[in-house]
């Protein structure tokens, strides 16, 4: 299994050492080349903006947008859920926009609006670490999008399909049950 983690900015080194703790091979996303041969790919947290910027700039947007469009297994973390969310609360900017869901951006205020707590994650188990860094949450979902966490009142994990979205930061824990989810999530569509 070969598991591509966008790595032009934000937290890609946590998620890419994590995957090697699971005997995974990860592949560092920088151009659309290295978007070949993968089997599932993470979007990690970092600065929305910038990066929906270099998505474009490098010319990954369109066959990234397809492989997610065609059913690759995608996990986005922060500012990996804004870029897949189809529309952010007060703001005109789409992303990839392949998620049916709204997102509110720096939700929690700025970095001292940052926390950790533990919670439940649906299908994947209690007392989660979640660490919530400027984070987001969704506003509002569709139909076909499945809640997998609330906390506060307000979603911090969901699913729809292949797309697999959190607010906050598994990579910067040590529990790795939110990886394993992903990857079973790969496993499953390679078998499929």
């Amino acid at each position: 299994m070969v598991i591509g983690v966008l790595a032009m900015q934000g937290a890609y080194e946590e998620h890419i050492n994590i995957l090697q703790d699971l005997d995974v091979s990860p592949v560092e996303i920088r151009n659309k080349n290295d978007l070949q041969n993968i089997d599932g790919i993470i979007i990690p947290g970092g600065e929305s903006t910038t990066m929906g910027k270099l998505i474009r700039t490098l010319d990954i947007y369109d066959d990234l947008k397809e492989k997610i469009e065609s059913g690759m297994p995608v996990w986005g973390t922060c500012a990996g859920m804004i870029l897949l969310a189809k529309s952010i609360c007060n703001d005109d900017t789409v992303h990839l926009g392949t998620m049916d869901i709204e997102v509110k951006r720096n939700a929690y205020g700025r970095q001292l609006g940052s926390f950790n707590t533990k919670s439940k994650v649906k299908d994947i188990g209690e007392d989660i670490e979640m660490v919530f860094i400027r984070a987001p949450y969704i506003e509002n979902i569709d139909d076909n999008v499945e809640v997998l966490s609330v906390v506060d009142n307000n979603i911090v994990a969901a699913k729809e399909n292949n797309m697999l979205v959190t607010s906050f930061h598994p990579e910067l824990t040590s529990d790795y049950r939110v990886h394993k989810y992903f990857l079973k999530m790969v496993e499953n569509n390679r078998k499929a």
